[in-house]
């Protein structure tokens, strides 16, 4: 079947590498093959792309042009979990099959309910059958807790493993996620918030993990510097060897420790740029935020979680509270947006605001 689809048009000679770009920030249609004629190929993309993407894609690709065209479309989606089961379970547990599961590098993430918790190992192979790529389903098996936002999990089907590298925007993530957190829901948060930095910026990632944020920012921002800080030993050992292989060490400094002393220590006034992804107890680290801005103000990206009855606005008061607490003062927000829901009437926010 064709479908209609914007896309770009690249001279052949580029056309790889254009692929390979259009992949990395995210721009790619996956779901439509890519097309070619003697001299040019046309890559199918999701959306038109920001002016600052079009000025990497223009790096790569000088003579890069948009345009609407009709592409095939790959073959049938996967199967589901309902349709493999079905001659396995009885209607009953079909009806509480789990929507939705996180898939890093090769391991498959899942939630298991209590009822289907005697079939978790048939449920855990039907995971592995859909997803070719899987070699390990591990079933949750307690909630994220702990200074390093840690969670226990169950092997249900596939090898003992926890170890594996993620792929995301071109970008490889080697992690354990038995011991550092990573959320392969928030790749777009941090495609969104890498694209904001501008050339030349000092950013400070005070809850850095393995470097989603950092090494992507590092990636694709020329001059800037980002100093990665982390308390978990695990998650900063994982950083290190991410700085080296996605060839960003020398613009991405790892640091073991709390942020806040991190900063009152050593990185005081430095920052043009925080970011604050730790959505739990962020509002407990503003005032060490508006003290790694430099003077004359910077940009904190704040995630916070709202719950009903809460609002947003909720969300906001506190930030700023907080704000003028730590002496300084939120000039305005620049974005507010809804990351992701994580539980029933709760989400995770994000929170762009200029501080002075």
């Amino acid at each position: 079947m064709l479908r209609e689809s914007l896309c770009i048009r690249a001279a052949k000679i580029c056309g790889q590498q254009t692929i390979e770009l259009a992949d990395r920030l995210g721009l790619r249609n996956k779901k439509l093959f890519v097309q070619s004629d003697e001299k040019f190929l046309y890559i199918p993309i999701i959306h038109k792309p920001s002016q600052k993407e079009q000025n990497i894609l223009l790096k790569k690709s000088s003579k890069f042009k948009l345009e609407v065209r009709f592409f095939e479309e790959r073959e049938r989606p996967k199967k589901t979990l309902v349709e493999v089961l079905e001659n396995q379970f009885p209607p009953h547990l079909l009806a509480i099959l789990p929507k939705a599961l996180d898939i890093i590098g090769d391991i498959a993430i899942i939630e298991v309910p209590a009822e289907i918790k005697a079939h978790e190992n048939a449920l855990g192979e039907a995971v592995m059958q859909i997803h070719k790529n899987v070699r390990t389903v591990l079933a949750k098996s307690g909630a994220v807790s702990g200074t390093c936002r840690l969670r226990e999990f169950d092997v249900i089907a596939g090898e003992n493993n926890t170890t594996t590298v993620h792929k995301e925007f071109g970008c490889h993530y080697f992690v354990d996620v038995a011991k550092a957190y990573f959320s392969p829901r928030l790749s777009n948060e941090h495609k969104r918030v890498a694209l904001l930095v501008q050339k030349g910026e000092t950013v400070v990632d005070m809850f850095a993990g393995v470097g989603p944020f950092s090494v992507l920012i590092a990636k694709n921002t020329e001059k800037v510097l980002v100093y990665a800080l982390d308390i978990n030993p695990d998650a900063i050992e994982f950083l290190k060897k991410n700085t080296r292989v996605n060839r960003v060490q020398n613009c991405v400094i790892p640091i073991l420790g709390d942020a806040r002393k991190i900063v009152e220590d050593k990185l005081l006034g430095v920052a043009d740029r925080a970011i604050m992804n730790l959505p739990e107890s962020a509002s407990e680290f503003v005032d060490a935020a508006c003290k790694v801005l430099k003077s004359e103000g910077g940009v904190v990206h704040f995630y916070g979680f709202v719950r009903l009855p809460n609002s947003v606005d909720t969300l906001k008061n506190r930030l700023s509270e907080a704000v003028e607490l730590a002496g300084r003062k939120v000039e305005g927000f620049l974005s507010v947006k809804n990351v992701r829901e994580t539980a029933p009437f709760e989400w995770q926010v994000a929170l762009d605001a200029r501080i002075i």
